[in-house]
């Protein structure tokens, strides 16, 4: 029997033209600039044409049109419904992994390329064992891993490379990737840049999803160098961890944690423009620093802030998909459920839309948004989470300390003016500041 809740909730029926325009205006960018790999030709084109923003206008107007309630898209051979309130994304995040599935039907055949076994795509008889296994090895909710004093060293040794240089996306990325690659598999594997050449091919592959044929020689080449270094169990690695567990489909979990930490190199780099263009938070974050020893580990709950309103302000993860694994108000079992973060993220209503604003994620008004999802929410919340702020604040932490930077390329990021709808990170340079 439908719950009077779901009853209120239950989606109205979008027009033909509605649904060309969800289609035209928020999909196929998002699918352009590359979902599982961003595409730099085709971020630097909704950069310059700010894709987002008549996205974020257009979900606004259907918001108001159809008084919030989820909208049941005219797909042809297909039920899909887009959520448009706060309240919606609430419930169905809170929903995983049933009867709203993290498992959909466009992430099995996209991820399939190089992690068919990943916790994210799993079966649920599969999902509970491999989800422990992920956490236990990422530990979400513990601010400081029980590795977090040789990942610190790690950062402080990776991001001395680039003090007092000239910082463009490409020269970021190397020394990110190095970094990753310690904390991951151990420094045994930080020059390796061959696996994670591996990966970005598979991953590029992968935003075609069911669309292009699979390489089972390439997947199969990335898995024996995964599992090579994984075999190693340096010690101060999360493949140390790993070892412990006897968790057979480690490989295809660890593709995907090497997958996250790419969006949050990203982040990371974003964070890093704000900074240098609002001097306000950069003093506040240099103020957070003064007199730690940046070779151990710290909370830096500032800078965690700053990198979480970055992911706000352009989330790493635009999309978010669940499939119905039952009859819901939504519609019959196998229905997709899109929540498009942009549009909740940066919704003309919200007063700090189009600011940065790291204090909303330290005075509770974050927490009273449930719409604000930078790391997903719910029973299938990303387990990296901490993990990936404790990397990205305490790169940041090392870079800033004792170094200003200016803006050189990219749209103008100021606290004077509303921040650009999209943001292409690799056309962003930055150089160091007297």
């Amino acid at each position: 029997m439908t719950s009077t809740r779901e009853q209120r909730t239950r989606p109205e029926t979008a027009s033909v033209a509605e649904t060309l325009r969800v289609a035209v205006e928020v999909a196929l960018p998002t699918l352009a600039g590359g979902v599982i790999k961003r595409r730099p030709k085709a971020m630097a084109v909704a950069g310059k044409l700010q894709f987002d923003r008549p996205a974020v206008r257009l979900l606004r107007r259907l918001h108001d049109r159809h008084y919030g309630h989820p909208l049941k898209l005219r797909v042809p051979g297909r039920s899909v419904g887009l959520a448009l309130s706060g309240a919606d994304v609430q419930r169905v995040l809170a929903g995983a992994p049933t009867p709203f599935s993290p498992s959909t039907v466009e992430k099995r055949a996209a991820l399939g390329h190089f992690q068919p076994h990943g916790v994210l795509i799993s079966a649920a008889a599969d999902r509970p064992a491999r989800r422990r296994f992920t956490e236990a090895v990422l530990e979400p909710g513990r601010p400081l891993h029980e590795l977090a004093t040789p990942f610190a060293r790690a950062v402080a040794e990776e991001a001395a490379s680039l003090r007092d240089s000239v910082l463009d996306w490409d020269t970021f990325n190397v020394t990110w990737w190095r970094l990753v690659r310690r904390v991951v598999l151990g420094s045994g594997a930080r020059d390796d840049t061959k696996l994670t050449d591996q990966l970005e091919r598979l991953r590029l592959d992968a935003n075609w999803a069911y669309a292009h044929p699979k390489r089972k020689q390439l997947r199969e080449q990335f898995r024996e160098r995964l599992v090579a270094h994984l075999g190693r169990a340096e010690p101060g690695s999360l493949a140390a961890m790993i070892a412990e567990t006897g968790e057979d489909t480690a490989p295809d979990q660890v593709a995907h944690w090497l997958f996250a930490f790419d969006a949050a190199g990203m982040a990371t780099y974003r964070t890093l423009a704000l900074l240098a263009s609002h001097p306000a938070a950069m003093d506040r974050a240099r103020e957070e620093l003064d007199g730690a020893d940046l070779g151990q580990p710290h909370q830096l709950s500032y800078l965690r802030a700053c990198v979480l309103d970055a992911v706000r302000l352009w989330p790493t993860t635009p999309m978010i998909l669940r499939e119905t694994t039952e009859e819901t108000s939504w519609g019959p079992a196998g229905t997709t459920v899109l929540i498009f973060t942009p549009f909740f993220h940066r919704d003309p209503d919200l007063p700090y839309a189009d600011r940065f604003d790291p204090d909303l994620w330290l005075d509770g008004r974050a927490a009273e948004n449930p719409a604000l999802v930078p790391f997903s929410a719910g029973p299938a919340i990303c387990p990296g989470r901490d993990l990936v702020l404790f990397c990205a604040s305490t790169m940041l932490a090392n870079l800033v300390r004792d170094h200003r930077y200016e803006q050189a390329s990219g749209p103008v990021l100021s606290p004077e003016r509303p921040l650009p709808a999209t943001l292409d990170n690799f056309h962003l340079k930055l150089t160091p500041a007297p």
